[in-house]
């Protein structure tokens, strides 16, 4: 359920806004139009926004600058920390995409930027299932993160980071649950979702889903 990664993120917490700023060469096509992206899955909320993944707070401040109302959950202590300094009024939970604490409070928009592909397929769809009952109709899922548009894809990407020389991107690709289009597509329609796709960047594409059915 991603807590595998947490002692990952407990020692990122205090350089990983410096990753994303695309000063780290071997990442910089993955987090490329970072900005961007936070304000284009932002754009594409609405309402009380439950966010997963909330790491130092960079896609809650761009939701809050929007005025959504933003709950937050991350499983890294050392990213809770960082994102409480920064918002000490809002909610932050202890929890995964899976596993977190019961919410009283009706959610219209699910968030996560460059986190999902922390679950395996099967993970993955668990998580969306459970999404589609704590949504009403019309809720909707916004998601950015890095995917494949199809196995042939994912090969290219991967001879072309070895061939880059790029050790860790390569390792992270090969040992984190990245997954396709296809897949993911299959995931939201089977739980009652209209889901599209948009590529952002060479690595990131965003999911954009709403639940159709009461």
């Amino acid at each position: 359920m991603g807590r595998e990664f947490i002692e990952l993120f407990d020692e990122w917490a205090d350089s990983y806004d410096e990753t994303v700023s695309g000063k780290d060469n071997e990442y910089h096509e993955v987090f490329d139009k970072y900005g961007e992206i936070l304000e284009r899955v932002a754009r594409e909320s609405k309402g009380t926004v439950l966010e997963f993944g909330v790491g130092t707070g960079n896609l809650s401040f761009v939701l809050r600058e929007k005025k959504r109302k933003v709950i937050g959950i991350e499983p890294s202590k050392a990213m809770r920390e960082k994102a409480k300094k920064r918002f000490p009024d809002m909610k932050l939970l202890d929890g995964d995409f899976i596993t977190f604490p019961e919410l009283n409070e009706k959610i219209d928009t699910i968030v996560s930027t460059y986190a999902f592909h922390h679950l395996t397929d099967e993970e993955k769809e668990k998580a969306i299932h459970n999404y589609g009952k704590l949504l009403g109709k019309n809720g909707r899922i916004v998601f950015a993160d890095t995917v494949y548009e199809h196995e042939e894809a994912k090969k290219e990407i991967h001879d072309r980071v070895r061939e880059q020389g790029y050790e860790n991107l390569l390792h992270d690709l090969q040992t984190e649950y990245y997954t396709t289009i296809g897949v993911l597509s299959d995931i939201f329609t089977s739980n009652g979702f209209e889901v599209e796709f948009e590529r952002l960047n060479r690595y990131v594409w965003l999911m954009n889903a709403v639940k159709k059915d009461s």
